[in-house]
């Protein structure tokens, strides 16, 4: 991993210093904030509300000296997301970023089935893993948040935002169809 990483966040917000306890405790990486190093997921996760503005916030983190955990998609990984979003304690509070993809059922709507507990671990795991990877990077410390530098942010158009949805539709009914067959393939097992 490079010691400096260009990173992203959208939301409704320009956010110039974020703020690390805001993010939910029961997310993928435990509470911090939440971010990617591909711009092009970033503008496909806009969201439009109405009478306010989507902004795609661009930083510049600074690793050299932090303390990082990276994950592949693997059970330690998996493990790691089912505590979190158990609201069990972090495990990895040492680290100051922590590196990994991000859960597609996060990104796609398979109704919590791959962590509710109901699928054998292994067969959530499989689940889980289904689809294109998109990476996430979490800053967790205030150390990682003093590292991080905030570029600047481009207020994104409806228009834009319509576009990259489309985008995310057609991935999503993709994602769908092959999570579909996979579950009813391993229910035939």
């Amino acid at each position: 991993m490079a010691d400096v990483m260009r990173l992203y966040h959208t939301g409704f917000a320009v956010i110039p210093s974020p703020d690390l306890l805001r993010g939910r405790k029961n997310a993928d990486f435990g509470q911090g904030f939440y971010l990617t190093d591909d711009v092009a997921f970033s503008r496909r996760w806009a969201r439009q509300r109405s009478c306010e503005v989507t902004y795609l916030n661009s930083y510049e983190l600074d690793c050299a000296g932090l303390r990082v955990k990276t994950f592949d998609r693997d059970g330690a990984w998996f493990d790691y997301i089912f505590r979190n979003r158990r609201g069990e304690t972090d495990a990895l509070t040492a680290y100051d970023v922590i590196v990994g993809p991000i859960a597609n059922d996060t990104i796609y709507d398979t109704w919590g089935i791959t962590t509710s507990g109901f699928l054998p671990r292994e067969q959530a795991l499989r689940l889980l893993s289904l689809g294109p990877e998109y990476r996430q990077i979490v800053i967790k410390s205030p150390a990682a948040a003093a590292r991080l530098r905030f570029l600047g942010a481009e207020a994104l158009t409806a228009e834009a935002i319509a576009r990259y949805r489309e985008t995310v539709a057609r991935e999503e009914r993709q994602f769908q169809a092959a999570f579909a067959a996979l579950l009813a393939e391993m229910n035939e097992n």
